[in-house]
């Protein structure tokens, strides 16, 4: 219904806001929502949408918020560094945990304590909670089936505006 709104969302605002987003990601609630309200004012001042909630506006137009894109570009990251699919080496930046026999799928990641804020915040430690309680519907087989499945999970205890 909305599909000729759709392209101007995703030619002029997505690539401006999610260029880089696994290398830099705000962790605050006001960066978050910073980056968030340059999509907001885009739907607002779209014909017939102005008088409508932000959520609704979403709906309306079948788009994720540009917090759970970057939610779900970091897992796809994730995937592809575990997997080997980039040049990095994953041990530069996870430790795959000790095999256990506890619920959740098999490919849990080992999380390193740290003091710094700063290490906090980096992408391997803050993605490693959120990989590690993927539930076992997720399909690890390949890439195209991890990217699918991931897309069908609530991650809304993640979000902070949602």
């Amino acid at each position: 219904m909305y599909t000729y709104l759709f392209v101007p969302i995703v030619t002029y605002v997505q690539p401006i806001v999610e260029h880089g987003s696994v290398v830099w990601s705000p962790y605050t609630v006001k960066d978050i929502d910073n980056i968030e309200s340059v999509q907001r004012r885009f739907t607002k001042q779209l014909p017939g949408f102005g008088s409508l909630t932000y959520v609704e506006r979403l709906r309306r137009l079948n788009i994720p918020s540009l917090e759970l894109r970057h939610l779900h570009a970091h897992l796809f990251y994730s995937y592809k560094m575990v997997f080997g699919y980039t040049d990095l080496q994953p041990s530069d930046f996870f430790e795959v945990a000790p095999l256990s026999t506890t619920r959740g799928h098999i490919y849990k990641l080992y999380k390193k304590r740290s003091s710094a804020v700063v290490q906090q915040k980096f992408f391997s430690e803050r993605i490693v909670n959120i990989w590690n309680n993927l539930p076992d519907s997720v399909d690890f087989s390949s890439v195209a089936s991890f990217s699918r499945t991931v897309k069908h999970v609530t991650f809304s205890k993640y979000l902070g505006w949602s």
